[in-house]
């Protein structure tokens, strides 16, 4: 699999465990609704800064985003 899309895939399912809708965590990570939908869709190539700020705002580790 795409690593932007297991990326995705694993955003959306931390993202909705969180009580997140895509809209709050961008709010909370300072980053655009679109942003995060992207992202979430694997059309979007976050950077490592990116995907720390997401994953702080979500509560675990970035490594978990790039979990198979």
């Amino acid at each position: 699999m795409d690593i932007r899309k297991r990326v995705g895939l694993n955003l959306k399912k931390y993202r909705k465990a969180a009580g997140f809708s895509q809209e709050g965590l961008a709010l909370e990570c300072g980053l655009h609704r679109t942003y995060v939908s992207g992202v979430e869709r694997g059309v979007r190539n976050p950077t490592v800064v990116v995907l720390e700020q997401i994953a702080k705002s979500l509560g675990i580790p970035a490594a978990r985003l790039l979990d198979e």
